[in-house]
């Protein structure tokens, strides 16, 4: 593969090549990961700072549908729009739908935006394993505003924080009281709260649950990195369209905090430094795939399951091997 010549293209705005580039960062092909590397060197620095918002909620809170309806109103301004959606992987087969492109068919259309659906395999934190990477080459790309969709299992769904800007949390109508709100977790990471369906029948129910997800914002402790009112609770309908313009507003006035208080700089440096440790994790783990380990690894692994030696004791035997 050309990588010069991808990267050219992908720093030109070509859809192909990013879908292309995206394909290769995904690959566990060793060579594929040295292309790749050389790839996101070339490009690193280059295109602009995109907007990076993670979107996590539950399943059937609607995302796919908000996704569009926010993404369509944002290329409608003129903005350029990426969407990294991750799927769930089956734990049996590993293999995923990939439904969202299908679900988001008008934002699909638009020439202002880009969809790419990826598998989350055996990740765990509700992204896919390549997230990181894809949302460099969209900003190479020339993207202003990347979405980067969650799997949304549930209130551990954290490590999508480590890759954005903002961090929205989509809620349905009556999905929790005030004590849910207050729970750790995925609540402590959320900059905006919105809670979705607010239409119809279900307005009211939407009405109880902003008030008690905003009450519940206020107990907990004020991040240094939020100016005051921040985080919020909001609602909106991603069927009737209302609410996301107001939601915009508050996403730009919040990024546009951070970046003059220095906040967005300082999160940027801390995320890659996260990202450096996890790539030496996740090298040093490679390095029981040889087959001299593999077979003292299934060694010990047979004593542990016939009971002879401790979990511990076995992973003790095993890394003091290594050395």
């Amino acid at each position: 593969m050309d990588i010069g010549k991808l990267a050219a293209d992908i720093l030109g705005g070509e859809r192909r090549a990013l879908a292309r580039a995206i394909t290769l960062v995904e690959s566990r092909r060793e060579d594929h990961r040295a292309e790749a590397a050389a790839l996101l060197d070339q490009l690193a620095g280059a295109g602009k700072q995109a907007l990076r918002i993670g979107l996590s909620g539950t399943p059937g809170v609607g995302k796919s549908t908000f996704i569009e309806a926010f993404g369509t109103m944002l290329t409608g301004q003129g903005l350029r729009v990426a969407v990294l959606a991750v799927d769930p992987s089956s734990a049996r087969s590993g293999g995923s739908i990939l439904g969202d492109k299908t679900r988001m068919e008008r934002l699909a259309r638009d020439p202002n935006a880009f969809i790419r659906p990826s598998p989350s395999q055996t990740q765990l934190g509700g992204v896919a394993r390549r997230s990181r990477e894809a949302v460099a080459l969209c900003e190479a790309a020339g993207f202003d505003v990347v979405l980067i969709e969650t799997v949304g299992v549930g209130q551990s769904e954290t490590v999508v924080s480590e890759m954005s800007d903002l961090f929205v949390l989509l809620l349905a109508p009556a999905g929790g009281d005030e004590l849910q709100g207050v729970k750790r977790g995925i609540m402590e990471m959320a900059d905006l709260i919105l809670v979705n369906k607010a239409d119809g029948d279900l307005k009211p129910a939407a009405t109880r649950t902003c008030s008690d997800y905003a009450g519940a914002l206020r107990l907990l402790r004020r991040r240094p990195q939020d100016p005051e009112g921040f985080p919020k609770a909001m609602m909106v309908s991603a069927t009737e369209g209302t609410g996301l313009v107001e939601a915009w507003d508050e996403m730009q006035a919040l990024a546009a905090w951070r970046r003059r208080e220095s906040h967005w700089a300082r999160a940027r440096a801390e995320q890659a430094r996260y990202w450096f440790e996890q790539e030496v994790r996740q090298a040093l783990l490679a390095q029981l795939d040889p087959a001299p380990v593999r077979a003292r690894m299934d060694a010990l692994a047979g004593r542990v399951a016939q009971g002879e030696l401790a979990p511990a004791a076995a992973a003790r035997q095993l890394v003091a091997s290594l050395k």
